[in-house]
């Protein structure tokens, strides 16, 4: 499996995986209708952000995108988000992606790693991003309607680099 910074053209094979996560509603908190042209720049934000993707056989396996999670005097403070298809769940993307997301924060000068929003009951990352170092912090009570689970929580995870 290879990290590589995303280039415009692996878009066609990063949409259709993104709208059908974020409209599932479960795992990530984006408007369930979100259009192509939000998402695209959401996840292509430019520098300092930087947009990675997995790939292996030449199939996109799950993407990440990382940055500055606030401005000014936080600006030393990375944050990321990560999403992998759902056909290639189990396969490692997501660890390689979140360790390559923390490797090239720490290469860039950040100082620490926060996850803003964890859904609680997303358990899978919530194992992956401890095992990778990430403690929760904080939870946010209610912050998060699941469409089974209905309100629940989410998560600051967080990580000195």
């Amino acid at each position: 499996m290879l990290i590589r910074d995303a280039r415009p053209d692996d878009w066609p094979a990063i949409w259709p995986f993104m709208r059908d996560i974020a409209a599932a509603g479960e795992t990530f908190s984006w408007d369930r209708g979100i259009s192509e042209e939000s998402a695209w720049e959401r996840w292509f934000p430019g520098l300092p952000g930087r947009t990675v993707v997995a790939v292996e056989g030449g199939s996109v396996l799950g993407t990440a995108v990382s940055g500055p999670n606030h401005e000014g005097p936080a600006a030393h403070v990375a944050t990321a988000s990560f999403m992998v298809d759902p056909a290639h769940a189990g396969r490692g993307a997501g660890r390689a992606l979140g360790r390559h997301v923390l490797d090239q924060a720490r290469a860039d000068g950040f100082r620490a790693m926060q996850f803003n929003a964890v859904v609680e009951t997303n358990t899978r990352a919530v194992g992956l991003w401890r095992s990778l170092g990430m403690e929760i912090v904080g939870t946010l009570p209610q912050a998060f309607h699941h469409p089974v689970h209905g309100y629940v929580g989410l998560l600051v995870m967080y990580q000195l680099l």
